[in-house]
């Protein structure tokens, strides 16, 4: 029945969509504009209490506003086209549209790809990816338009649009929106990273790591593994990692030392050093940028 309530919805990685098929493709797919958004009431499919997937529960938002996430975005294509969304709408690869766990539908989001600094507006409407460390599912024109159709994946900032705030904001009239039922949530906050270690260093003990001025555009991605109170244990962290064709470092943040390793090439050398750390006994890895912010994985 769950899967029945969400349609077609991208419950699988989307390179097991077909995305191999480029019929019919816009030869104009650069200039589709974004979602221009607009109050709308929640749609009546797609919007259970909960619902549950591959044996994970997830509980739909009832509020958007003011949400903010950074994670992986993948997009869902030709396997998916014209096939019903959650919503009961049709799903247009070459729509600026997307599929969010647990985001009301529709919402309206905004989303930022890391590397680029490529920016879109799309409307969710559609409920997925039911992949881990994925965050939206993003339609393929829109993928085109961020610069992730190629690799499949990319880091990306999700924010959700308050359509009324939206307008307000390039000086439209507030009487010449439709009122109605604005899907809203509250916004996620990071987990606290614990103390591994107690006691703080002496002065002098920490150096701090080089920055890494590499030639990526936008914003560089590491896997952090560790935060210890004590340099010595951070150092000692980083020297037992011996992972092939990536660098370790520490780096100081208030009276923690966190131990990071990257920058990361792409999200799919990203999920393989996942695997990797298990074997060293990681099991608490996630996803920084440069100065520290975490991402969703």
């Amino acid at each position: 029945m769950a899967l029945a309530l969400l349609g077609a919805g991208c419950s699988t990685d989307p390179a097991k969509g077909g995305r191999g098929h480029r019929a019919n493709v816009p030869t104009d797919i650069a200039n589709i504009p974004d979602a221009v958004p607009k109050v709308e009431p929640l749609a009546r499919y797609g919007n259970p209490d909960n619902y549950m997937v591959f044996g994970q529960r997830y509980n739909v938002m009832r509020d958007s506003r003011g949400y903010v996430e950074r994670g992986v975005a993948s997009w869902y294509g030709p396997g998916f086209h014209e096939k019903l969304t959650s919503t009961r709408e049709n799903y247009d690869m070459y729509a600026m549209t997307a599929a969010h766990k647990t985001l009301p539908l529709p919402t309206y989001a905004q989303v930022t790809n890391l590397r680029n600094g490529r920016s879109i507006i799309v409307r969710i409407n559609d409920r997925g990816p039911f992949v881990d460390n994925r965050i939206i599912d993003l339609s393929y024109v829109a993928g085109v338009k961020l610069g992730i159709d190629g690799p499949g994946t990319g880091f990306v900032e999700v924010r959700a649009i308050d359509p009324i705030e939206w307008a307000r904001n390039r000086d439209r009239r507030n009487d010449s929106i439709d009122t109605g039922t604005v899907a809203t949530v509250t916004p996620l906050r990071a987990p606290q990273e614990p103390k591994i270690a107690s006691g703080q260093p002496a002065a002098g003990e920490f150096q701090p790591a080089p920055p890494n001025n590499g030639g990526e555009e936008g914003a560089r991605i590491y896997i952090q593994v560790g935060a210890f109170s004590s340099p010595d244990n951070a150092f000692k962290l980083r020297d037992s990692l011996q992972v092939p064709n990536v660098a370790a470092r520490v780096q100081p943040n208030g009276a923690l030392y966190k131990v990071q390793i990257g920058p990361l090439a792409s999200v799919e050398q990203a999920d393989e050093l996942f695997k990797q750390l298990g074997q060293y006994g990681v099991q608490q890895a996630h996803y920084v940028t440069e100065d520290g912010s975490l991402l969703r994985r």
